[in-house]
């Protein structure tokens, strides 16, 4: 079938969200309504489809993202369902790097929660056209309109609602689609296969008369011609009006809003209307750029079959019986089955094995990834997360997949010497899959450390190593990802000379040191005139400072935020190289940190608890204990929400700590916020822990 679906009929869309805002579910309901599925799976009896790995089914949340394809109204979707547990953003990040458009979740109760923001930004970075589910009307406490003010408010997006619910908690019913006005109920059966469509009962005339005048007014200011016919009094025909939803959808200027109760089975078939009405098509979206491996010239690509090979890794997967699978997405040409392509970032050309469209972790073989595609191959082994696949006759360079850095670290050792040997293959395939996970072996103490973005992240982690790879290991007590910064701005002159017999070195810099403001990480300037040091001398003083940067000279943490600017310098004709340079810039830049005076910095983390209104005190109290800081306090669903700030370190543990203090009725989640300047008297005994495991 799919060789017959056009372009123009493609929708390839994620669902992201909060965690436990229902995506796996909506995404079960969107396989079963359109006949991929014949059994609904659910996340808490550990069936879904889509969490596939034992640890998701464990624990009934989503770890890794999925794929499937499925047809709906003669349209091909390609769907993937994204994690919203914040250890697993970036699964998020890799996903929405290749998605035309997204169904952005939100919880009836919960409202604009934390990780829902997150991915929401992550969304606007890459420009992802989106449109909103409400979810879980059928809850206590359910409230659509105040999500929907809360997604305009918190989001600051144009979010119009295109239905309003019939009824609401207990009593939620169906909904009135307000481009067609008509009501749409759904029987309660455990399928809830039956809809019904009537006339708008006339207790909800006057509400939805209103919601359809905002919804036509909201989209007439983005579109002329809606706009001339509003203000003449004239009722556009629906067509006009999914027309124009469309195309403001597209262009990122309007959120149709839809809701429904998705373990309930209700508004799931017009949430898929949406995604066909609302969303684009490969064709409705700019064509891909990239830049030319040889020179700073723009490239583009149409979205056409016929057009030179652009295809973009978006994700590796370790896999036991193919060993390794590596998804793609195709923006231009086409990807065969035994095609040789070029990797233009490894600079290598390699061989496509076998090809397939996935469902989660089933596979069906296929021969050709066509553009606007998403699909696995089988062969890649040089390729990583965020390589370009290209044509060799017309190489292009496509902008790759940022990630963020790890916060959390903890050391590892393998149980016995079997498990050794063993341990070093199963890290790498793991790094290889996650580009959050990260590797690397202390030198001074010879353990092997391990850092991702929280707990949780490295328990899959150990967990995977003994299921997955049959690795033993014995792990101890999680450690933060600490950085080191300068505290202010000096200048500073070194002069690297070295003469041993024959050629000697010489390489002299003078250059300023200073902080710059968090997240900026490191720059690095010139003042250099009249050819004093070279350019190439440059950058080997460049790479100097950078080596250096690795273990800074406080506590040997990396360094982060600091600007360095080359004011002066002199080159010698004989005896300068880039070695005397890179030393140079390497010792010369230890010596200026250590005049500029330097402090230690830790990840601070947003943090949200929700509890039962009566142990307000108790969850604030133990917050402050963490020299955390309450900054918000809100009540949600008969809930008191708690917004904060927390080291990391702190943090450690709180799990089971909320549950005790709250009877394990409260709930917090968290995510990376910034680094901050770990208060100098706690700085000091890190420092003294760190300088005694390395003696």
């Amino acid at each position: 079938m799919s060789e017959s679906i056009p372009i123009e009929r493609i929708r390839n869309v994620g669902v992201m969200a909060h965690i436990d805002a229902g995506k796996t579910t909506v995404t079960e309901r969107i396989l079963f309504f359109t006949g991929k599925r014949h059994k609904m799976g659910e996340v808490h009896d550990g069936e879904a489809a889509m969490d596939w790995m034992i640890q998701e089914q464990e624990r009934g949340i989503t770890i890794t993202s999925a794929a499937t394809t499925t047809y709906w109204r003669d349209h091909r979707i390609n769907i993937i369902d994204t994690p919203g547990h914040v250890d697993f953003t970036a699964e998020v990040e890799r996903s929405l790097r290749v998605l035309d458009g997204t169904v952005a979740l939100f919880c009836a109760v919960g409202g604009v929660q934390p990780q829902a923001e997150t991915v929401w930004r992550q969304a606007e970075k890459y420009r992802v056209p989106r449109i909103a589910f409400v979810n879980k009307m059928d809850r206590a406490g359910a409230d659509f309109h105040r999500v929907v003010e809360e997604i305009r408010v918190e989001l600051g997006a144009n979010a119009v609602p295109v239905v309003i619910p019939i009824g609401s908690e207990g009593d939620f019913q169906g909904v009135v689609d307000l481009v067609h006005m008509k009501a749409v109920y759904y029987d309660d059966s455990p399928q809830g296969a039956t809809i019904r469509v009537e006339e708008i009962p006339d207790g909800l005339a006057d509400d939805a008369r209103q919601a359809a005048e905002l919804m036509i007014e909201r989209i007439s200011e983005q579109d002329d011609d809606l706009m001339e016919r509003f203000l003449e009094g004239e009722e556009p025909e629906p067509r006009e009006v999914l027309r124009a939803v469309r195309k403001a959808t597209i262009d990122g200027r309007f959120i149709p809003v839809l809701c429904g109760a998705a373990f309930r089975n209700k508004g799931v078939r017009l949430l898929l209307d949406g995604i066909v009405d609302y969303l684009p098509s490969p064709v409705d979206l700019p064509p891909v750029i990239g830049a030319s491996a040889e020179s700073t010239e723009e490239l583009i690509r149409d979205p056409h079959d016929d057009a030179p090979l652009a295809a973009l890794a978006f994700k590796v997967q370790a896999d036991k019986h193919m060993g390794k699978l590596t998804y793609v997405r195709v923006y231009s040409g086409v990807l065969g089955a035994g095609d040789r392509v070029y990797n233009s970032n490894r600079e290598k050309v390699q061989r496509v094995g076998r090809l397939f469209e996935m469902h989660a972790n089933d596979r069906e073989a296929i021969e050709a990834l066509r553009t606007g595609q998403v699909g696995a191959v089988v062969g890649l082994a040089d390729t990583r997360t965020g390589d370009t696949l290209c044509s060799q006759d017309h190489p292009i360079l496509l902008e790759s997949i940022e990630f963020p850095a790890p916060v959390i670290g903890v050391a590892i050792s393998p149980a016995s010497r079997d498990d050794r040997d063993k341990l070093a293959v199963a890290l790498q395939r793991l790094a290889e899959e996650d580009p959050t996970f990260v590797v690397r072996s202390d030198v001074e103490t010879g353990e092997v450390i391990i850092s991702g973005m929280g707990e949780l992240h490295l328990e899959i982690i150990l967990d995977r190593l003994r299921r997955e790879f049959g690795v033993e290991v014995h792990a101890d007590r999680p450690q933060v990802a600490y950085r080191e910064t300068v505290l202010g701005a000096v200048e500073h002159e070194y002069r690297h000379v070295k003469q041993t017999g024959g050629r000697g070195q010489y390489a002299h810099a003078i250059f300023r040191v200073e902080p710059t403001d968090p997240g900026t990480g490191f720059q690095f300037e010139d003042t250099i005139t009249g050819g004093r040091i070279s350019r190439e001398y440059l950058a080997a003083l460049e790479r100097g400072i950078v080596e250096e940067m690795g273990e800074g000279p406080y506590a040997g943490f990396p360094m982060v935020d600091v600007k360095v600017v080359v004011l002066d310098g002199s080159m010698h004709d004989v005896d300068s190289s880039e070695h005397a340079f890179r030393t140079c810039g390497r010792m010369g830049f230890r010596e200026a940190c250590l005049k500029a005076g330097l402090e230690l910095l830790e990840p601070m983390m947003s943090v949200e608890v929700t509890a039962p209104e009566d142990q307000t005190g108790a969850i604030t109290g133990s917050l402050c204990s963490k020299r955390g800081k309450v900054l918000g306090m809100d009540s949600k669903g008969g809930a008191t929400v708690l917004t904060g700030r927390v080291p990391l370190a702190e943090m450690f543990g709180y799990a089971s700590e909320l549950r005790n203090l709250t009877s394990g009725r409260g709930t917090f989640t968290m995510h990376f916020e910034h680094y901050e300047a770990v208060p100098f008297s706690i700085a000091e005994k890190i420092v003294e822990e760190r300088r005694k495991a390395s003696s």
